[in-house]
């Protein structure tokens, strides 16, 4: 749990809500995840990486309060834009450029790729490429912590686009009726693919869709980490008490297009810029010094601790070997008496 602040600031500002150990811990978060996204793009340029590649950049506030307001033994199941999310659940910067290197010391042996983290480890279910496929697989991973009775619960994220799928209809019903402990989240960054909420549905509020289950549901400010917190910590009290399911529409912004091939023309310079100014690495570092909770000397450290970890890497990923062609088919699924293959 996070720790409030006893003291107010000593240059007599507002009275910071959270502990300088929280504080910290969101800045660390969102820092490794902004410095690794810039350094996948710088790859992806030298033509280091290749294939699909889907930046967090802008979003990185919900990952960091993720990592305080849940636990580390909570199940997470997500989209394809999901290094950022696998980075805040503990798994090595290491693994995951090696990952996007498709080498063999990657998190899934170089074998998924951008789109297809996967870390039993840390509980992370994927990294799933097909839009919406997620959200009835978190739905039965929430059954699944149910039928063991643990207080446990499974937070299933999707997109805005993934919001219009039949398979999150059918997954709220179930969910709702058996009372599953899942929180559904929505990254509304607004441009699903890249066209807008408003020219794809009626309904601008996304998180009014649970009112047709009568599941609790509500927005969240994406831009600010101690908004995300204290909406997933509320949402997660109500689900291990048993209540059921809970669903958060969280409004945020990629800066980035929706891959490396979208150069984003269907947005303004002038709508990326005010998301910018909201920029959740730059104003929770700018609030972090006003407030005195640290000071420039600790923020120095930090990025250049972040700075050289990435770094290191990278030089991981490159030094690393390729999957050798015999491994093709090691680690597949196979049902030995199922009836076809006898």
């Amino acid at each position: 749990m996070t720790k409030v602040i006893e003291k107010a600031s000593k240059k007599g500002g507002k009275k910071p809500k959270y502990s300088k150990e929280t504080y910290l811990t969101w800045y660390e978060t969102m820092l490794r995840i902004r410095r690794f996204e810039e350094k996948s793009l710088q790859k992806y340029g030298q033509e280091k990486i290749r294939g699909f590649l889907h930046v967090y950049i802008g979003q990185e506030a919900i990952a960091a309060g993720l990592v305080t307001a849940i636990r580390a033994e909570d199940a997470m199941v997500t989209a394809y834009r999901q290094h950022g999310l696998a980075i805040s659940r503990g798994i090595s910067t290491r693994a995951c450029m090696a990952e996007l290197y498709g080498k063999r010391t990657g998190v899934v042996k170089g074998k998924g790729g951008s789109m297809h983290f996967f870390s039993k480890q840390h509980r992370f279910f994927g990294g799933n490429g097909i839009v919406g496929a997620q959200i009835p697989i978190g739905t039965g991973i929430g059954f699944a912590e149910k039928y063991r009775g643990t207080d446990l619960l499974c937070v299933t994220m999707f997109g805005d686009g993934a919001a219009r799928q039949g398979a999150l209809y059918e997954s709220f019903n179930m969910a709702m009726t058996w009372k599953l402990p899942v929180l559904y989240i929505c990254e509304n960054n607004q441009y699903a693919m890249g066209t807008s909420v408003e020219r794809t549905s009626n309904i601008k509020d996304i998180h009014k869709v649970g009112n047709a289950f009568e599941m609790p549901n509500e927005a969240v400010n994406g831009m600010e980490p101690e908004a995300v917190h204290e909406a997933l910590t509320k949402a997660a009290e109500h689900i291990r008490s048993g209540k059921g399911p809970y669903f958060l529409e969280i409004k945020t912004y990629r800066y980035k297009g929706h891959s490396v091939s979208d150069p984003g023309k269907y947005r303004t310079k002038d709508e990326l810029k005010e998301y910018q100014n909201q920029d959740p690495v730059k104003m929770t570092e700018k609030k972090i010094l006003e407030n005195n909770i640290a000071t420039e000397d600790e923020i120095k450290e930090i990025k250049a601790k972040i700075k050289a970890e990435i770094e290191e890497a990278v030089t991981f990923a490159e030094r690393s070997e390729y999957p050798d062609p015999s491994e093709l088919y090691d680690d597949n699924y196979t049902q030995e008496d199922y009836p076809f293959l006898t």
